[in-house]
C-alpha cells in the first residue's frame, strides 16, 4: 500500500511539473508563433526539452506516457514543449514527396571511366615492399588484411581464430564490450577456411575475400536470429540473407556475427539493457555510449574486431556511432544500397551504409554493395557507382558550402576543430563559400514526424502484443509517435518536397555541404541506465542535429574523424553531396584524413593481425 502511494505521489509530481512547464512555455512562447507566420524566415536551431530519465523515473514516465492521461495530456504537452507541432502552424503549398527518390542527372565528361572495382583492384595490387611503419597508432584496414593473406604472413583461418579469442575476451571484460551479440565459432571458421583455400590457390573472389565483417542485427544474416535489438523478435534462426549479406558472402567476406543495436533503432545513444543485448561500450572510453542505433557495428570496427561493418541509417544511425567511436561512416543516397532483408522500420528515411576504419575502405565497400536490386524498387534507376577523381592530388575546382549559423550550434571544442578542418580544405584548393540552409527547424520536425510515424506504423502489432517486452525508452518513443496525425505526416512530406527543392538550388552552386558530424561528443553512461535504460531527448537532439537533413531529403553523407575533445573523445566532420554523387564525398574525405594529426589507440583494442 505504501509503495502504491509513493508511485502515485511521484506520478502526480511529474504531471504537475509538466503542466507548470507547459504554462511557462505558453506565456513565454508567443514570440515563436509570431516568428512562424513567415515560413521562409524560420531557421532557428533549438535544443529539445525533456528531463533526462532513467531508473524509477523512467519506469513511471513510460507508464504515464501510455496511459489515457499520458495520451491526452502529458504527451501532447511534450510535443508542444519540443516544437513538434511547428508544421501545424505553417502553410506549405508544395505537393508532398513521400519517398526522396531523385532521377539521376546525365553524367558529364568521359563516358569511358574505369569501373570503381577496377580502380580499387589496381590500387590494391601487392606492394613491392611493405609500407613504412606508422609513427603512431593506425587502424588495420582492408588492405592490411589483404597484404597479410597474399604474402602468406597470415591466413584468413588464423585471423578468424584471433577474432574468436578477442570476442571471448571482450565478453569477459568488465564491463563487457557487447559489440557482437550473436556469433558462431563453427560458421566463422568454415568461411575462413574456404577463403584460406582460395588464397592458397591464388583465386580470391574479390577485394573483400577473407575480410572479417559484421552486420547490424536489423539486417538478416543466416543462421542468426533477426531480433533487431529486441527480446521478442527473431524467435527462429534466419533462413534467408538480406541482399547486402548475400553480396558480402559472394565476395568471400568472413561474417563474424551480427552486431548490437539500439532496440528497434528508436534512439541514438546505443542504450539497450534487454537480456539479449546489453549496452555496447565505446572502445575509446567504455564509460561512454557508442552512439546509435548501429552501436555494435561502430564499436566492433573501433575495437579492431573487423575493418568493415554494416549499419542502417534513418536518423544518423550509421554516422552518429561512427563519429562517437572515431571511425568512418557512410550513408549513401536513398536507394543506392539495397535495403531488402532489413526490418522495414522507416521506408522513406533509411539508407544502408558501411562503417570502416578509413575512407578508402568505405569506398571499397560502397563499390561492392551499391547497385540495383530487383527486390528493392527505390534504387532500380540509379546511375552506376563512380569513383571519379577521388584520388585527385588536391581539391581545386571544388566548391564547399558552409552554413556557419548552423555549424556553430555545437559544443565549443567541436567548433574549434571543425573550423580548422574547413580551413585545411581551403588550403588544399577548395573554394569555401557561405550558404544558408533554409527552414532548419521545419526540416528537423518533418524528419521526426516521418521516421516516428513510419516506425509506429511498422510496430503497430508489436506495440499491441509485445508492449511489456519492449524497453521503457521504446515505449515512451512510440507513445510520442502516437501523437502524430495523418495531416502531420502529409505536412512533413510537403516540407520534404520544399527542402529537396532548396537543396537542388544549393547544389547548383556548391559540390558539397560541410557540417560538424554531431553537436556533442559521446555521452556518459550512468549507472542508473544499466537496468532499465534511459530517455535523454536533449542529447538525442544534439547527436542527430546535423543528420536529419540527409535522411529527410535522401542526400548522401560521409562522416570522417578530425580530432578529439579535451576528454579524449572523438570529434567528426560530415560532408554531404547531391544525390548519387558519393564520389565527391570520398574525394574530400580522403583529404580530411590527412588533417588529423594522429589517431589515438582506443582504450579497448584487439590487433587480430598479429
Amino acid at each position: 500500500m505504501e509503495e502504491m502511494l509513493v508511485h502515485s505521489v511521484v506520478a502526480v509530481g511529474i504531471a504537475l511539473l509538466f503542466f507548470y512547464l507547459g504554462f511557462v512555455q505558453r506565456v513565454t512562447g508567443r514570440r515563436r508563433k509570431e516568428a512562424q507566420q513567415h515560413l521562409v524566415a524560420e531557421r532557428h536551431i533549438r535544443d529539445m526539452w525533456s528531463p533526462r530519465l532513467s531508473g524509477f523515473s523512467l519506469q513511471m514516465f513510460a507508464h504515464l506516457a501510455n496511459s489515457a492521461f499520458g495520451q491526452f495530456c502529458l504527451m501532447p504537452l511534450l510535443l508542444r514543449l519540443n516544437h513538434f507541432d511547428l508544421l501545424r502552424t505553417l502553410s506549405i503549398p508544395e505537393d508532398p514527396i513521400f519517398l526522396p527518390v531523385v532521377p539521376p542527372e546525365e553524367r558529364k565528361g568521359d563516358s569511358e571511366q574505369k569501373p570503381p572495382l577496377k580502380i580499387l583492384q589496381e590500387l590494391m595490387e601487392p606492394r613491392d615492399s611493405p609500407p613504412p611503419a606508422p609513427a603512431g597508432f593506425r587502424f588495420n584496414g582492408i588492405r592490411d588484411y589483404a597484404d597479410s593473406y597474399r604474402s602468406g604472413r597470415l591466413t584468413p583461418s588464423q585471423v578468424a581464430q584471433n577474432i574468436i579469442h578477442a570476442l571471448e575476451d571482450s565478453e569477459k571484460s568488465n564491463p563487457p564490450l557487447r559489440t557482437i551479440v550473436q556469433w558462431n565459432r563453427d560458421h566463422i571458421l568454415r568461411m575462413a577456411e574456404a577463403s584460406t583455400a582460395r588464397y592458397r590457390n591464388k583465386t580470391p573472389l574479390s577485394l573483400l575475400d577473407g575480410i572479417p565483417v559484421c552486420l547490424k542485427e536489423e539486417i538478416k544474416v543466416v543462421p542468426y536470429y533477426h531480433r533487431a535489438g529486441t527480446a521478442y523478435l527473431g524467435t527462429e534462426p534466419e533462413v534467408e540473407d538480406a541482399t547486402v549479406t548475400r553480396r558480402l558472402r559472394e565476395a568471400g567476406a568472413v561474417i563474424i556475427g551480427v552486431s548490437n543495436m539500439h532496440e528497434l533503432g528508436t534512439g541514438t545513444t546505443g542504450c539497450n539493457p534487454n537480456r539479449f543485448h546489453g549496452i555496447a561500450r565505446n572502445p575509446c572510453n567504455p564509460q561512454h555510449y557508442t552512439g546509435g542505433s548501429s552501436s555494435g557495428s561502430a564499436a566492433a570496427v573501433a575495437a579492431g574486431l573487423c575493418p568493415l561493418a554494416l549499419g542502417t541509417d534513418g536518423g544518423g544511425s550509421v554516422r552518429i556511432p561512427a563519429a562517437f567511436c572515431g571511425v568512418v561512416g557512410l550513408k549513401g543516397t536513398f536507394g543506392r544500397i539495397s535495403d531488402h532483408g532489413s526490418l522495414p522500420l522507416s521506408y522513406s528515411t533509411v539508407s544502408l551504409g558501411p562503417i570502416t576504419t578509413c575512407v578508402l575502405d568505405a569506398a571499397m565497400a560502397y563499390s561492392l554493395l551499391a547497385g540495383p536490386d530487383p527486390q528493392y524498387p527505390y534504387g532500380l534507376n540509379q546511375p552506376a557507382p563512380s569513383l571519379d577523381r577521388i584520388f585527385s592530388p588536391d581539391l581545386k575546382g571544388l566548391t564547399l558550402g558552409v552554413d556557419w549559423t548552423f555549424s556553430k550550434a555545437c559544443h565549443a571544442e567541436i567548433l574549434e576543430i571543425y573550423e580548422k578542418a574547413v580551413a585545411y580544405l581551403r588550403h588544399l584548393g577548395a573554394s569555401v563559400v557561405d550558404i544558408s540552409i533554409p527552414e532548419l527547424e521545419a526540416i528537423s520536425v518533418a524528419h521526426v514526424i516521418c521516421i516516428m510515424s513510419e516506425m509506429r506504423d511498422c510496430l503497430h502489432s508489436d506495440f499491441n502484443n509485445h508492449y511489456h517486452e519492449m524497453n521503457l525508452e521504446t515505449r515512451t518513443s512510440l507513445a510520442l509517435a502516437s501523437q502524430f496525425t495523418a495531416v502531420d505526416y502529409i505536412h512533413a512530406n510537403r516540407q520534404r518536397s520544399r527542402s529537396m527543392a532548396w537543396l537542388k538550388e544549393i547544389f547548383s552552386t556548391v559540390n558539397c555541404i560541410l557540417t560538424p558530424a554531431t553537436a556533442c561528443t559521446a555521452p556518459c553512461i550512468h549507472d542508473s541506465d544499466l537496468l532499465h535504460g534511459c530517455s535523454d531527448i536533449p542529447t538525442v537532439a544534439q547527436s542527430i542535429r546535423y543528420m536529419q537533413l540527409g535522411n529527410l531529403t535522401g542526400i548522401p553523407g560521409l562522416v570522417v574523424p578530425i580530432g578529439y575533445s579535451s576528454a579524449g573523445l572523438p570529434i567528426g566532420l560530415q560532408v554531404m553531396a547531391k544525390w548519387w554523387d558519393e564520389a565527391v564525398l570520398f574525394r574530400v574525405g580522403l583529404k580530411l584524413e590527412q588533417f588529423q594529426a594522429g589517431t589515438r589507440k582506443p582504450k579497448i583494442f584487439y590487433d587480430v593481425l598479429i
